[in-house]
């Protein structure tokens, strides 16, 4: 929550008073003053934990979004289904509740593979003229009124980023060896 340093630009850089700070954060003017008075950074709320009807299912739907994450996008099932599916069951909770636990399954899982088994990430720096990225394409062209297929080379140098294409009406070792020049 970043709302306290807002309210405190607010107030020490831009001079707003106490009541339009309230009104440009829909703030009480209690809590602006509470906030501008207070030594720690951001306030803390703290959540009670409440049990929930889907505790009891929550191995369950882990392992159906396990199996739903193994299918196709147009063979998998949708959280209402998942959610229908626990109601078969016994769940006796609502759609709400099912959705909001897929999603931060699906948040965790994907913090997860991002963070593990993906290796070393080693980035490339090239000194310039080290290396370049050479390749060929193929595109048309009217040339004298006629339509003309060219091949183009394409040549990316590694350091600058520089590209340079050049179209050869063929592909020859003697166009190769031009365009490498």
């Amino acid at each position: 929550m970043e709302l306290l340093s807002v309210i405190r630009r607010w107030r020490h850089r831009d001079d707003f008073s106490i009541r339009e700070i309230s009104r440009r954060s829909g703030l009480s003017r209690n809590t602006v003053r509470k906030y501008l008075r207070a030594d720690s950074v951001e306030p803390q709320f703290t959540a009670p934990d409440r049990p929930s009807k889907l505790d009891s299912y929550a191995d369950k739907l882990s392992a159906m979004l396990r199996v739903e994450t193994g299918k196709s996008r147009k063979q998998k099932r949708t959280i209402k289904q998942l959610h229908a599916d626990l109601a078969v069951l016994g769940y006796g909770g609502s759609y709400n509740r099912v959705a909001a636990f897929a999603r931060d399954w699906k948040a965790a899982r994907q913090r997860e593979q991002q963070t593990t088994g993906r290796g070393t990430f080693v980035p490339l720096a090239f000194v310039p003229g080290e290396a370049f990225q050479f390749d060929w394409s193929e595109d048309w062209a009217i040339i004298a009124g006629e339509r003309t297929k060219l091949q183009v080379a394409h040549v990316k140098l590694s350091y600058s980023r520089a590209f340079t294409p050049r179209a050869y009406p063929i592909q020859t070792y003697e166009m190769l060896f031009d365009a490498h020049n």
